[in-house]
């Protein structure tokens, strides 16, 4: 509460959480003193998760970067002494002119995501500066790709349901996500739509803390979603549980559709996916008999080989009951009504080279080490990739080159900053103006700063802007100020649910929600020809791509029915821990001592077949790498299946080996999309010392 010393403003969180909550921020002296809910906003209502009551231990944490700094030791060291932001800014225009010069701007490369979700510091005069610059582009598609375009190859958008209606949803499918841990409020608004009568079914591999809040969890085996949905189809067309009206008139390719799920029995399904055929048949007549139905989809079904495919495979169910008729029905992966002209915020009109090579960045260990010809600059921001890419060893290999130039920006010496020559400091997002857009709720947000910069501290906004004044470039748009990136942000007329936001309005009310009603999905965009939801696919069909719903086990695991590789007979899945957001805020100490250490959650009878006890050692391996982790034996997991909730700082893991030492890099079926949980290993027990070479 704030006192007559203090002041109380609003703000945004900006971390990569689909809720982007509004906040309320006290400030006493200069500090940040406490953060909670802004009760004012409309979704989030005032509550917040206990990660973000944390923001002030963050922001003037004793080990913030202040100044920026050079190395003086090998790298991953973490060695450095403070210089001057003149001679920063110097060195790293040298660096790339004479890299430009030598090799050409190719040899330079941007590494981003979205550690800061504003759009005037991550997506705007960043990208600027790097198309202008000529480098290599980078593919962003570590998280959410794969499940969007699958979504948008059923329903021609990647989000189409206004999540403050599912408090009218009467049956609830979770499909493959602790909601409570990663989406909290879409579960206080399916609590509204329990105590009117909904029932609430999770499916998941684990059961998580939403699994054990629902009225019912059915336990998959990981990557074998799609047969469940395809099954649940069968059964309901075999039995006449469908809305022929609706299919005729709102939906393409039912024939070839139809003559596809005939394949996928419930028999055949629950060999896959260890859901009894018995339980298949019942959920689909559940989930037919009752409308509005509406399934949330999680983040982390597209994390599978064929995760795009999934995502699209159970995007066909509501269509099948005609659930995009009823208020609160449907499926939501992402909202797709906040699209922003993206040409205009990025320009990449700007680049000399339109042709310039790109990189998928989940292959960074690969670019790293063979791209040719070589990246000599490597500048990292908004991510922390030594922990959180996949293939961890070859990451860091290739971070350890000598003749690589790394600049990381950040608020810490995180994992990848301990490789790098110079690391500057970063503002948080409290010191900035920002605009914020979820990827759940129909909101736009603004936050002005609460408190000055700390330290030395820039924003990227300030640093790639004055990086564009020292090299020279003097288009327009590098003059432009945070307020001219909102009103951008704001100005899409490709967008007709935008047509009514204003910069005006949004700087007097801080908060604009755009209008789904200016061009529903029902019946409007479903009426023409090409807003009709695919069953049959012409997108994929592009693609080479098979046009019909469909399942293939993942490259490595296998499905209930038996693993794949015997040596390698158990199937990871490394999900978000209840604290953490990716490595966000897991340097924050009374959040690690919550979450204890990095741990492995095995079946008992798994432990038990390799002489394991709870609280031993174990190594993870596989032929990528291998990690150590302590043991936890719990039957929420099922036999075959091992997780480790992360993720956390490399320097927790004994030995300084993440989890991300045993995932792949290679790219799932759309969009390249990662493919973390694909992850097949194996384990055994470990003695361990902290003197021990490992």
């Amino acid at each position: 509460m704030a006192t007559p010393d203090s002041k109380q403003a609003r703000s945004v969180c900006p971390l990569d959480c689909p809720d982007t909550c509004g906040l309320k921020v006290t400030v006493e002296e200069g500090k940040v003193t406490q953060v909670t809910g802004d009760p004012e906003h409309p979704v989030t209502q005032g509550a917040i998760c206990h990660k973000v009551r944390q923001f002030p231990d963050r922001v003037h944490h004793p080990d913030r970067l202040l100044y920026p700094m050079r190395r003086t030791g090998p790298k991953g060291a973490g060695r450095f002494k403070r210089m001057s932001w003149e001679e920063a800014l110097t060195e790293i225009v040298d660096r790339f002119r004479s890299t430009i010069h030598d090799y050409g701007a190719e040899a330079i490369l941007p590494y981003s995501y979205y550690g800061n979700m504003g759009l005037v510091n991550n997506g705007s005069m960043d990208r600027r500066f790097f198309h202008r610059l000529g480098a290599s582009r980078l593919k962003r598609t570590i998280c959410n790709t794969a499940g969007n375009i699958g979504f948008a190859h059923t329903m021609g958008i990647k989000g189409a349901i206004d999540p403050e209606e599912t408090v009218h949803s009467r049956y609830v499918l979770l499909w493959g996500g602790d909601f409570i841990s990663t989406n909290m409020h879409q579960m206080m608004f399916l609590q509204q739509a329990r105590k009117q009568g909904a029932r609430i079914v999770t499916i998941d591999v684990r059961r998580t803390r939403t699994a054990r809040w629902s009225d019912e969890f059915i336990q998959i085996y990981p990557g074998t979603d799609a047969s469940l949905a395809l099954a649940m189809m069968h059964v309901m067309v075999k039995e006449n549980r469908i809305d022929w009206e609706f299919i005729r008139q709102y939906t393409t390719g039912w024939e070839p559709f139809r003559r596809r799920i005939e394949l996928y029995s419930p028999e055949r399904a629950a060999e896959e996916t260890g859901v009894p055929a018995e339980t298949i048949r019942r959920l689909a007549r559940d989930y037919a008999a009752v409308s509005p139905s509406f399934i949330r989809i999680g983040n982390g079904l597209q994390h599978h080989d064929h995760g795009g495919m999934t995502v699209r495979t159970i995007a066909c169910l509501p269509a099948l009951t005609g659930q995009w008729r009823y208020r609160g029905g449907g499926a939501l992966k992402e909202n797709g009504f906040s699209t922003v002209d993206t040409l205009k915020l990025e320009r990449p009109d700007l680049l000399p080279n339109p042709g310039v090579r790109s990189f998928n960045m989940i292959q960074l260990g690969d670019i790293l080490l063979q791209a040719n010809p070589p990246i000599r600059c490597l500048f990292v921001y908004n991510t922390n990739p030594a922990a959180v890419a996949p293939s961890q060893e070859k990451v860091i290999q290739g971070l350890k080159r000598e003749d690589l130039f790394t600049v990381v920006h950040d608020l810490f010496i995180t994992d990848t900053a301990r490789y790098a020559d110079l690391v500057l400091p970063a503002t948080s997002s409290l010191e900035n103006t920002d605009v914020y857009k979820s990827y759940w709720h129909l909101y736009f947000q603004m936050a002005r700063p609460v408190l000055s910069p700390q330290g030395e501290a820039w924003s990227n906004f300030r640093l790639f802007q004055t990086l564009a004044e020292r090299m020279g470039f003097d288009e327009p748009c590098f003059r432009d100020q945070p307020e001219d990136i909102i009103r951008q942000v704001l100005d899409n007329p490709a967008n007709p649910w935008m047509e009514d936001l204003s910069f005006e309005e949004l700087a007097e009310k801080g908060i604009l929600k755009v209008n789904p009603a200016k061009d529903p999905l029902f019946p409007d965009r479903l009426s023409r020809p090409e807003g009709k939801i695919a069953l049959y696919s012409e997108a994929s069909a592009s693609l080479g791509l098979d046009p019909l719903p469909g399942y293939r086990r993942p490259r490595e695991g296998g499905s209930a029915a038996g693993p794949i590789d015997p040596d390698h007979p158990y199937i990871l899945l490394s999900p978000p821990n209840h604290q953490f957001l990716n490595t966000s805020m897991a340097n924050i100490p009374k959040l690690k001592r919550i979450e204890r250490k990095p741990e492995l959650e095995i079946h008992p009878d798994d432990a038990a077949d390799r002489g394991i006890e709870n609280g031993d050692t174990v190594e993870v391996f596989n032929h990528r790498g291998r990690s150590l982790l302590s043991a936890r034996l719990t039957t929420d997991v099922p036999r075959g299946v091992v997780v480790a909730p992360g993720v956390w700082w490399n320097d927790a893991y004994k030995g300084r080996r993440g989890i991300n030492q045993l995932t792949p890099d290679r790219e799932a079926d759309l969009g390249g999309g990662a493919v973390f949980f694909s992850t097949a290993v194996n384990l055994k027990r470990r003695e361990y010392s902290k003197n021990a070479v490992t």
